[in-house]
């Protein structure tokens, strides 16, 4: 388990000191320890709560018990100032509303100076997808004869397409989590938490061709047990999965900024769009909360709507 304390501080940012750094720290070690909380979103909280703590210091803020709700409001100001999308100062704004409550859990805040800060509304933008002939394409764009990464590559590419996994799920699935004789994966998700989702036959196949010649290519990978290996026998990190994807999305054609999400997107439009429920959508993407899956009955009722202006005589 990697301590919160061993996360390092963005580069760009100057590194905080004195009080203000070590209730930082305190503040990462609990959400590792009582949020369970993923690495990645550790790093997200350290760099914007670090920006925020700057910030503060700037404005003459000398200690953290001072801070008040025009502070807040003054930072989410400074954040539109620079022209940062709303989605990202209400990520901000989240940030720094944990970090207030963890203050007042530290008694170092008397109250939650945060909570009367407004949140900017965020803009309902709808998930980019392409439709399965342009995602079928990019599934075929890796060579599988040239060598086992090919095949590699392909198996990702439609266990993504097949499962809604997201791209650092991929890169630690092991191999022991899928289980192809009842025709599921188990998914280790944000927090720690496991789900189970079904795939598809074809995926199935992908997957089964890159494991017979998994072992034969990079040092190392018959002793592994994570599934998808670097040319080095090394655990992909999530960031190797991105540009995967983008590789075969410029190789194969297709249009717009394709990414391991764009297939999740794919999953859980065509889910729906087939008459799937719901909740099992919510399930099967991992989302703790229905209200972010509903995302995608919009991007449905948006399809619809485009098929309904192309074809009806009236629209």
């Amino acid at each position: 388990m990697i301590e919160a304390s061993n996360i390092s501080a963005p580069a760009e940012a100057p590194a905080l000191t004195g009080p203000e750094a070590a209730h930082l720290l305190g503040f990462l070690d609990y959400l590792q320890a009582e949020c369970g909380l993923s690495l990645n979103t550790r790093k997200a909280y350290r760099r914007d709560l670090t920006g925020f703590l700057l910030f503060q210091r700037e404005t003459g803020v000398k200690e953290l018990s001072a801070i008040v709700a025009a502070h807040v409001s003054e930072f989410m100001r400074s954040l539109k100032k620079r022209g940062l999308s709303v989605a990202t100062i209400c990520r901000q704004l989240a940030a720094v509303r944990m970090f207030c409550r963890y203050l007042v859990l530290q008694r170092v805040l008397e109250s939650d100076v945060s909570a009367v800060v407004d949140s900017p509304k965020k803009w309902n933008r709808l998930p980019t997808i392409i439709d399965d002939a342009a995602t079928r394409v990019l599934i075929d764009t890796p060579d599988a004869q040239v060598d086992s990464f090919g095949l590699r590559d392909q198996a990702m590419l439609s266990l993504l397409y097949a499962t809604g996994m997201r791209a650092s799920e991929i890169a630690g699935l092991q191999v022991s989590d899928v289980n192809a004789n009842v025709g599921v994966v188990r998914v280790l998700g944000k927090g720690s938490k496991e789900r189970i989702v079904p795939v598809a036959r074809e995926a199935l196949l992908c997957l089964g061709n890159y494991l017979r010649v998994r072992s034969q290519a990079p040092p190392g990978a018959a002793g592994s047990k994570t599934l998808f290996l670097s040319r080095s026998g090394k655990k992909l990190a999530r960031e190797d999965v991105f540009r995967i994807v983008r590789k075969y999305a410029v190789r194969s054609g297709v249009r717009g900024n394709v990414t391991p999400h764009t297939l999740r997107h794919c999953f859980a439009t065509e889910l729906l769009t087939h008459g799937a429920d719901l909740r099992s959508v919510q399930e099967m993407l991992g989302h703790a909360d229905i209200a972010t899956t509903q995302i995608y009955t919009h991007v449905d009722a948006a399809r619809l709507r485009a098929i309904h202006k192309k074809f009806h005589p009236r629209a």
